[in-house]
This record gives structure tokens, C-alpha cells and sequence, in this order.
């Protein structure tokens, strides 16, 4: 079995800050690789750069709506990571409504024009792996509030490992 998931947001109204696109935390039993993250928006034609940035973020963490991970292959069980709203172990969730407080530690950034979206695909030696049991959170985040706050699509692709 391949164990591979996506948690995905789509046709998202972003809060006016920065902003948790997505985040993802570990439970204690595996650890999660992740292979894959994307943005984009439908709401704007405007070319305009936006900011993006990945990494981890400690205790006190976002407040998400919880998204449920969609299996990749049908025949793979459900994932250990379930939906929630706290980012508590072994759950994950989209569209931040606030902000934690927690330090943020980047792992990774870029820009990119909302008309074309942001896809992040690394090379098998650049993939990210959060080790079971990890007390901080993984997230990709708008540092800068977007100038267009409706039409947003978000999403992170990740694999259970052990």
C-alpha cells in the first residue's frame, strides 16, 4: 500500500493577515514525508506577487477548519491523520481563522503570481519528513494578507511512513 494523502481547501475565503493555508501535525505513531504543496486562486485576473512560506510553528498553534485527508490509492485505509481544528497530534486542517502564537521556524520560501498559482515539488532528496511524536506543527502560510481574499484552493500532499 502506498499510504499517500492530500488534505485539500478549495474556493477559500482568506481572513485580511497573514494566513495558514494548510497545516498538518504528526501523531505518535508514524512519521508523515511530505511530497507535494500547491496554491492557487480564481477570484483575481490581476497579476500581483504574493509571498509564501513552509516550515514549522510551535505550541500555541493556527485554528484551522479541519479537512479531512483524501486517500490517493482506494485501496490504502483510512490515514492516521484525522481532521481538526487545533492542530493537536495526529490532525490536520486548512484555512486559518487566527493565528497562533506560537514561534514560527521557515523551512522554505518563494513568491509567486496569483494568476499562475505556486506549486512546490521537490526532488526525492528535498521532500520534508516530521518525525512521529512532533511537538510543533508543519505549515504553509501567506506571510503577507492577500490583496484578493475569496477564490482560494490549497492543498499538501503527504505519505505515512511506518
Amino acid at each position: 500500500m502506498s499510504r499517500v494523502y492530500s488534505i485539500v481547501g478549495t474556493n477559500l475565503m482568506l481572513a485580511n493577515q497573514p494566513v495558514t493555508l494548510a497545516g498538518l501535525r504528526p501523531g505518535t505513531t508514524c512519521a508523515l514525508e511530505i511530497l507535494r504543496m500547491w496554491i492557487s486562486q480564481s477570484a483575481n485576473v490581476t497579476s500581483v506577487q504574493q509571498r509564501v512560506e513552509w516550515g514549522t510553528q510551535a505550541s500555541a498553534f493556527p485554528t484551522v477548519t479541519g479537512a479531512t485527508p483524501a486517500k490517493l490509492w482506494t485501496g490504502d485505509p483510512a490515514s492516521q491523520i484525522a481532521s481538526g481544528t487545533g492542530l493537536a497530534a495526529g490532525t490536520c486542517g486548512v484555512n486559518a481563522s487566527a493565528e497562533g502564537g506560537g514561534a514560527k521556524s521557515p523551512m522554505g520560501d518563494d513568491s509567486f503570481n496569483v494568476v499562475q498559482g505556486f506549486t512546490w515539488l521537490p526532488t526525492p532528496d528535498e521532500t520534508i519528513i516530521l518525525s512521529p511524536g512532533l511537538a510543533s506543527s508543519f505549515y504553509l502560510f501567506l506571510p503577507v494578507a492577500a490583496l484578493t481574499l475569496t477564490g482560494w484552493d490549497v492543498g499538501m500532499t503527504f505519505k505515512e511512513l511506518g
